[in-house]
């Protein structure tokens, strides 16, 4: 149902660069119409060198809260007058909450929107052995939930060389590190592995593990949710992994979002649904 906008709508919307194609606004449109509250959500094209001024524009305007996306996460670190625990730790803010007393609070809620999206899956991370093949912001905060959420171990893999003084600095002490070329080996020892690297995105059809990896016991989770089967995720099937792509993690983070600006937390099946219908039904 289309709503009217009044002088009383409250704004909320995302800034990137570039932002045209973001699917934030279908997202927080069906959720803001799950709460049945007079919100709207506009994208805002922002510019790396604007960064700064669009912030201070919208806590001048009223703006009711912010999405940050790339490539403005680290930046708007330093314009927050407070952090989350997990955005100060990751350094690295995707959310922006405009408190009534004029403060802004800096959020990372996609780590917390994987772990959401899991359990919806059935699958809880407490206790699992995890490997996460990634280290770049999606990582990072994938690494950071499944520590406060009780994972048993957390071995991350990146491309390019990590050191313990690094991970250690972001308050990630209970992650190791691991080579990349040793991703497939210490894969077998884990029953939950995480793709957070763009390998597999769009018409990339390589993956970033050996499909004789897995098997049966393994959980395959990608963060990429287009394509919604990526080539990590079909290998993982055919060898009988169970597979859950990204975009529950998608979906899940856009609500907590909600959680943070309005105190409600959205229908998150509503905010699926009209997701799908932009990407099409295999969403």
């Amino acid at each position: 149902m289309s709503r009217t906008i009044s002088g009383r709508t409250r704004v909320a919307g995302v800034i990137g660069w570039p932002v045209e194609h973001s699917l934030s606004p279908v997202l927080h449109a069906a959720g803001f119409a799950s709460l049945d509250i007079d919100w709207t959500y506009v994208a805002f094209p922002t510019p790396p060198d604007s960064v700064h001024r669009v912030v201070d524009s919208a806590r001048t305007l009223g703006i009711a809260g912010l999405s940050v996306t790339m490539p403005h996460k680290t930046a708007v670190v330093e314009l927050c007058d407070g952090l989350s625990e997990s955005a100060r730790n990751l350094q690295s803010v995707n959310t922006i909450e405009f408190r009534s007393d004029g403060r802004t609070i800096g959020h990372s809620t996609d780590g917390d929107g994987l772990v959401d999206s899991l359990r919806s899956e059935g699958v809880d991370p407490t206790s699992r052995d995890v490997l996460v093949l990634g280290f770049g912001g999606a990582g990072r905060a994938v690494c950071d939930a499944l520590v406060r959420h009780g994972a048993r171990r957390v071995v991350v893999a990146n491309r390019s060389p990590l050191s313990a003084d690094r991970l250690s600095a972001m308050g990630l002490t209970g992650v190791s590190v691991v080579p990349w070329s040793g991703r497939d080996v210490v894969a077998s020892s884990c029953d939950l592995v995480v793709n957070c690297t763009s390998v597999g995105m769009g018409d990339d059809a390589t993956s970033p593990l050996d499909e004789a990896t897995f098997t049966d016991r393994h959980v395959a989770v990608d963060i990429v949710y287009h394509p919604a089967e990526t080539p990590f995720l079909r290998g993982a099937a055919h060898r009988g992994a169970r597979t859950i792509g990204g975009i529950g993690m998608l979906v899940n983070q856009a609500a907590r979002q909600e959680e943070i600006w309005t105190g409600r937390m959205p229908d998150v099946e509503a905010m699926k649904r009209a997701v799908t219908q932009v990407l099409g039904p295999l969403a």
